[in-house]
């Protein structure tokens, strides 16, 4: 099944025809062979134990997800961006996915199941200092409206 813009749904039963390679960004140091699982508290909200790991095609997106992730936990460090297997089946990220942009053009997935790690993507391209200031602020623009809600 394809929408309106051509995106073909990525869903639990339907997620072979995505070819990766993909990608997670994080504030935490990894090795090739960790896995990433569900169960464990989000790097976006305080308090909230995040029943899906979150992934994505693009580097660029990755790299927001390790900027953020670090800046919300009060880090200087630089995130990390990971290179990542699936180890079952995922589907589209619905906070991303027609929520906020028509189809999928973040490229982000959510999966219930293990991501392995398999290398470590060390030349990545950050965002100006201004952009993240400007994103964090928007997130916490949401906070303070009680939107900033995470369908998890």
């Amino acid at each position: 099944m394809i929408d309106d813009d051509g995106h073909v749904p990525v869903t639990y039963d339907h997620c072979a025809h995505v070819p990766g390679p993909f990608f997670h960004g994080t504030k935490s140091a990894l090795v090739a062979g960790d896995e990433l699982v569900p169960g464990y508290a989000s790097n976006f909200q305080d308090g909230r134990v995040s029943n899906n790991i979150y992934f994505t095609a693009l580097v660029d997106t990755a790299a927001w997800g390790a900027e953020l992730a670090s800046a919300l936990a009060g880090s200087d460090e630089r995130g990390r961006i990971y290179v990542v297997e699936p180890l079952g089946p995922f589907e589209d990220d619905p906070n991303v996915t027609d929520k906020r942009f028509r189809g999928n053009p973040t490229q982000s997935y959510r999966t219930r199941h293990p991501l392995r790690v398999v290398g470590e993507v060390a030349d990545w391209q950050g965002h100006p200092p201004d952009v993240v200031k400007d994103m964090l602020d928007r997130l916490a623009l949401l906070r303070e409206q009680g939107l900033d809600v995470i369908e998890d």
